[in-house]
């Protein structure tokens, strides 16, 4: 679709938005400081304070809350030499897709709250990681004293819309595919750092159309020792999705009898805030629920848990503000899809996929979703389709 301007600070990509979604992106387009425009990405839906899917370019400020408590959220994808004839003789061999979903749930601590015992961690491939962030946190001066588990919590998937998938292209080649963030610390640390931006705003007798807009100004103390540490957060997330994929590949070499060769590794965030030129200004970004689609950059864009997703290479789009969908985007709440769908239901839409059956996972039916086709035939001007994937096994926390 073309975008639809809603004012001169608000242009829309989606064609099928609600009028809870557009207002939060008035409020939001309204502060004083975004230069030059919200952009709406075609996944939009409600979220707390600013929409999921919106892109917030600021001048001199940041909206904590705006860029949510899973700082550094996103996706990895890695295509590997492997086709689908492998995974057929495997199983033919007696090795089948349940068996390595039980394998990938021992090497992955898959829901909140489970963290990876410290003397398994030389198991893997922690160590270096967590020294890097060690480095990190001292040289910056990263306050983790609200997370003494962290380094128990690199490698751990989460639960909610995180996932571990195996997937499938056009050409039937073998792709690993994950979806998670900064887990507990980098939620910490945004909830540290939105309650700092609200007692500031109250102190400077702000009157802001709701608190989750609350902001730290450019120049403070306290803008940089969130820029700090935010950052440290988007790379503990970048981290973490690399051990658990590193970790995915050791499970799917041993499952098929052959060490995974990979032929390209994409890993990118679709929470998170950075420093961008725009319209001709050096703004800050904030992509709540989008990935970066500047111009020949590759993202990730996930469906649902029983719908397709896309490798997708960036068009630079200016309007979008180089932005694009981070996925299909909710249609309903948790409660409501409880309330609409029953196991069963999900049972029919999960036929033919490997997955942890049960009803703790109704929340995420593909049918709480939005299509993710219509999703990228409306996002068609901010990315073009390098390969579409198909998933046969899913893994998902509580």
């Amino acid at each position: 679709m073309s975008p639809t301007e809603h004012g001169h600070n608000l242009v829309n990509f989606a064609s099928h938005i609600d009028d809870g979604t557009l207002a939060q992106a008035r409020e939001t387009a309204s502060m004083p400081f975004v230069y030059p425009h919200v952009a709406l990405m075609p996944d939009a839906h409600v979220g707390k304070g600013s929409a999921v899917g919106t892109v917030i370019p600021t001048r001199g400020a940041v909206i904590p809350a705006a860029v949510g408590v899973d700082i550094g959220c996103g996706m990895i994808a890695a295509r590997t030499r492997f086709t689908y004839a492998d995974i057929e003789r495997a199983e033919r061999e007696g090795r089948t897709l349940h068996a390595l979903r039980l394998r990938i749930e021992h090497a992955i601590p898959l829901s909140p709250g489970n963290y990876n015992l410290t003397a398994s961690l030389g198991k893997w491939f922690a160590e270096p990681r967590i020294a890097e962030l060690e480095e990190r946190a001292a040289r910056d001066g990263v306050d983790l004293s609200h997370s003494p588990k962290w380094r128990e919590q690199l490698g751990s998937l989460g639960g909610g819309n995180h996932f571990v998938e195996l997937c499938l292209d056009e050409q039937d080649r073998v792709w690993m595919f994950l979806h998670s963030g900064s887990r507990g610390v980098g939620n910490k640390i945004a909830q540290k750092h939105i309650a700092i931006a609200q007692r500031l705003c109250r102190t400077w007798h702000i009157d802001l159309p709701n608190q989750d807009l609350a902001y730290l100004a450019e120049g403070t103390p306290e803008f940089w020792d969130y820029i700090r540490e935010l950052r440290w957060a988007q790379r503990f997330a970048l981290l973490n999705r690399a051990e658990m994929m590193d970790r995915f590949s050791k499970v799917l070499g041993e499952w098929i009898g052959a060490p995974v060769v990979e032929t390209e590794r994409i890993n990118s965030h679709h929470n998170y805030t950075e420093q961008e030129e725009h319209y001709g200004e050096t703004v800050w970004l904030t992509r709540k629920g989008a990935v970066n689609a500047h111009e020949g950059v590759d993202a990730v864009i996930p469906g649902s848990m029983g719908t397709r997703s896309y490798v997708v290479r960036g068009k630079g789009d200016a309007r979008g503000l180089c932005s694009a969908p981070h996925g299909a985007g909710r249609r309903f709440s948790r409660t409501q899809a409880r309330k609409r769908f029953t196991v069963t239901d999900l049972a029919d839409r999960m036929t033919g996929i490997e997955y942890r059956h049960g009803a703790e996972w109704i929340d995420e039916i593909p049918d709480a979703y939005k299509d993710i086709d219509v999703v990228m035939h409306d996002a068609r001007d901010l990315v073009e389709v390098r390969y579409r994937l198909r998933q046969i096994l899913n893994v998902k926390g509580t």
